[in-house]
């Protein structure tokens, strides 16, 4: 399985098109909030979606269980779990809807790690970086009990990659 995630492309639809044209032969395609594009914009159909705290369309949900290929993925901006403060808002909300992985934004932040064998993501902004000098998105794979996490900047180039196995 692979995904790719994204977040905070607040308001440049071009980005979004630009991530989604390099990545096709993934499963399913995740926005984290902020966005500040209608919830039926072209570049957003088809793509797995939350609310962020800038946009401004009711017809995002705050936050989305989806379940591909077998895992839950929790979805949430975050700006509601305070995910700027801490992480644990959103790892007892991950627990509660008894979710795989978590994927937020908000903090633009890129960042991954495992815990209590749930894989948290923040895929960072392709507008606004925070931490480092890259736009940043990533692709998440599951296969054979171990998460994949590989960061890259907007133009595609690698920024690294992280192995997660989980725990028996």
């Amino acid at each position: 399985m692979k995904l790719l995630v994204m977040s905070d492309t607040h308001g440049d639809a071009e980005v979004i098109k630009r991530v989604r044209d390099q990545h096709m032969n993934v499963d399913a395609i995740i926005h984290c909030g902020d966005s500040e594009l209608p919830f039926d914009h072209p570049y957003l159909a088809e793509v797995k979606k939350v609310r962020g705290n800038c946009d401004r369309d009711s017809r995002f949900p705050e936050e989305e269980l989806f379940e591909i290929n077998g895992l839950n993925i929790f979805v949430a901006h975050g700006h509601l779990l305070n995910v700027k403060s801490t992480t644990m808002n959103l790892l007892y909300r991950s627990k509660e809807l008894g979710a795989d992985a978590a994927f937020f934004g908000h903090s633009h932040v890129l960042g991954a790690e495992l815990v209590d064998n749930i894989l948290f993501v923040n895929p960072g902004s392709l507008l606004k970086p925070r931490g480092i000098s890259d736009k940043s998105y990533v692709v998440v794979g599951f296969e054979s009990g171990k998460w994949t996490v590989t960061g890259y900047t907007d133009s595609g180039n690698e920024l690294f990659t992280k192995v997660f196995e989980l725990e028996e």
